[in-house]
This record gives structure tokens, sequence and C-alpha cells, in this order.
């Protein structure tokens, strides 16, 4: 059975929770292009906010998953499947050779980290974690209470005990933070809804001595910046560090859900058998896309594309600040970027729209822009083209 637009809306405003507020019906979509209910085309520069780093329906993972859905999509995990290893291996390979547990989201994700850290902490009494502010960990009770901006714990009091924060890229900060139940640190190496800004690399390497000189773990939170987002495969490659432990999600499956945490392999004892699970974790359809996906990025120079475009997008950004008063600085990393604008965004944000490019928001004048990382050096004007009209004062189009 086949429904039209209208029926669909009223389907959703009847029968759906409204904890969001979709403005278009996307139907299709085909590498960084979404096209709308009415057939109208997107240049879709927020990629699912940084999931569909490969581009829509890349032939690699849709391949990938029909063949997989074909053969086996369910096992739980008291058995062996033939995927899961692969994309474990895969991942230490390109991080840091450590052990990976599978999950289905990013909240999942540092929700065991969570656990991880509070596991390894508890013969010592040792429970709390150090957070940062603006930070996003996720929306279950304990990500929530890891997370940095107050406004998504509104209405969800009491919180879950065992966080304090930090101010970011302030050492100091963290450091006064530090007390004898004190377990961990959780970051982001580039903080992603809070605004789209990098750690410094004095703050991340300072972060590695730091945990290092008072034993704590550090825990990197790479659900948004991680899988090749900023030119590297990792975020936290850039500084030259590893962290004890690392969430990913998002662009993992470039769409299929899933989610891990990595911990170094010395830890590779603080979850036994029974002490964390997950039904849905690691199914051989999940691992299926994963593996199409790293094997895209091994095959395709991804992240050699990254670098290129992104520094070519990063310099039109900045020309568009010459241009524009109200466009005030450019931030973030490879095509994690971002720019701070002193106006109201939601007339840019509509007139882009109306123009077809599709574009978020982070923290509270962040224009923030997540496009695939396939997109190409005149995909990249064109969205310079339609931004430049938007920044500029005047109707929005009908």
């Amino acid at each position: 059975m086949t429904h039209d637009k209208t029926t669909l809306m009223d389907l959703q405003g009847n029968h759906v929770l409204g904890t969001y507020s979709p403005d278009l019906l996307l139907v299709r979509g085909e590498g960084a292009y979404v096209w709308d209910a009415d057939g109208k085309r997107y240049l879709d520069f927020a990629a699912g906010i940084s999931v569909c780093n490969l581009g829509h329906c890349h032939p690699r993972v849709t391949a990938a998953i029909c063949a997989q859905a074909g053969k086996l999509v369910h096992v739980s995990n008291l058995h062996y499947n033939e995927n899961q290893p692969r994309l474990a291996a895969l991942i230490a390979e390109a991080s840091f050779g450590g052990r990976v547990f599978f999950a289905n989201s990013g909240a999942e994700a540092n929700e065991g980290l969570i656990k991880f850290a509070r596991r390894w902490g508890n013969p010592a009494g040792r429970f709390e974690i150090i957070c940062m502010e603006d930070s996003f960990h996720g929306r279950t009770l304990a990500t929530l209470a890891a997370t940095g901006r107050s406004k998504y714990r509104q209405g969800f009091a009491p919180d879950v005990e065992g966080f304090t924060f930090a101010k970011f890229n302030d050492l100091e900060s963290v450091r006064a933070k530090i007390g004898p139940q004190t377990v961990a640190v959780l970051c982001e190496p580039v903080q992603g809804e809070g605004g789209i800004i990098p750690a410094t690399p004095e703050f991340m390497t300072g972060l590695r001595q730091l945990c290092d000189e008072r034993n704590l773990l550090l825990l990197l939170d790479e659900v948004q910046c991680g899988m090749g987002r900023t030119g590297r495969m990792f975020a936290h490659q850039h500084y030259g560090i590893v962290p004890d432990g690392m969430s990913l999600a998002k662009a993992l499956g470039n769409g299929f859900p899933i989610g891990a945490f990595e911990v170094q392999a010395k830890y590779k004892d603080v979850l036994p058998p029974g002490s964390h699970a997950s039904t849905f974790g690691g199914t051989p359809l999940a691992c299926a896309a994963g593996i199409a996906v790293f094997e895209a990025f091994a095959e395709e120079g991804i992240l050699d594309h990254v670098r290129t475009v992104g520094a070519h997008l990063r310099a039109g950004l900045e020309a568009l600040c010459a241009k524009h008063p109200a466009a005030k600085a450019v931030r973030g990393a490879g095509l994690m970027l971002g720019l701070v604008v002193e106006t109201d965004l939601k007339p840019v944000l509509a007139r882009a729209k109306a123009a077809g490019l599709l574009a978020l928001t982070a923290g509270e004048n962040v224009l923030r822009l997540l496009p695939p990382l396939t997109i190409s050096i005149e995909q990249a004007d064109q969205a310079l083209t339609i931004l430049d009209q938007a920044l500029a004062e005047g109707p929005i189009p009908a």
C-alpha cells in the first residue's frame, strides 16, 4: 500500500510522538543529494547528522546489506557470527588495537564506556567521571547526566549521580575537578552539538598526561567526529595520543544503525561474560554494513579526499566571513565545519533550504556543515554559492 504526502503527514501527527519537528518528507537519496516527495533535489550538507559519510546509498554498502539480508540477519551474541570479529578487527587496526563491544547507537556506546569506567574503578570506590561543559553524549539518563548542556536535561531530574563538569580546553579546570572518587575523563575531540569546537593540541596531550599521572581513564567520544569526518579515521589521531577507550556510531554503518566502544587491550578483562550485553549489538547485518564502510575507506581514498575538499570548503567559508559582516569565524576540521554567525540562523537555514541546500545548527550561533565525505569540489562550490545568497539579508523565498 502506498500513501500520498498528506496521508503520511497525518499518520505522523496522529501516531508518532512529537519529539521532533520534521520539515521535509524525503523519499530518495544518492551520493550527496536527497529528493523530497515533491521531486525537489537538495544538496545534503547534514548527511543525517554525520551518519551517511560515504553519501546516500553508497553502492558498496547497499550491496553488502542486500547480500547479508538474504543470508543471515540476526543471531544472538550467544553464538559467533561471521561478520562481528571481522569488523572488530578493522576497527582495532584503524585505531589502537583494542577490544570492541558492539551496540546500536552513540548513546549506547557512551553508556558502555561509562559502565566500563565504573567497573574498572569499583574496587577502589571510584566512579565519578569528569565531563566537559557544552558537551553532548546522548539521551539516555546516564549519557544525559554526562552531557554538559543543561537544556537537554530539563524535566528529567534528578540527574544520575557521578558526573562533574570542567571547562573544555582548560586543563587546569579539569585538574581542579579531580577528587578521590574520580575514575575517568570523558571528552569529545571536537565538540559537535556544542558548536564545532576542536580541542587544542595542548589540551588533548595534557589530558593524556594528566590521566596517566593520576591513574584515570581517558575516554573519547568519537560518535560524531570519528569515521573520517575530520580527515583522519578518528579525530584523536590528529593529536598523537591513544585513549583508554572511545565510542563510535553514526557513520560506522553509513546509515545502518550500529554503535561500538573500544578499550585498550590491557582492559580486556574488566567486563567479563555477563557484565554487559546487547541483544542487537553486532548482528551479521549491521556488521556487514560496517565492513563495507571500512572497505570503501581503504579502496576509495576517502581520507585524502576529505583533507583536500575540506581545505577548499574552509577557504570558501573564510571568504564568506570577509564578505558578510554577520559571518564571524570558521572552525572545525576536515569536513566537520562550523560557521559562527551573529544573526538569527533560522532565516539563513530557510533561505538555504529554499535554494536546495540542507544544513544544521550547533551551539547557539553556529551553522554546522557535515556533508558526505565524498562531495566534489563542484558540490562544495555549489553550497558556498547558496550560503553566500542565504547570508544576504532579504525575504525568505517561497
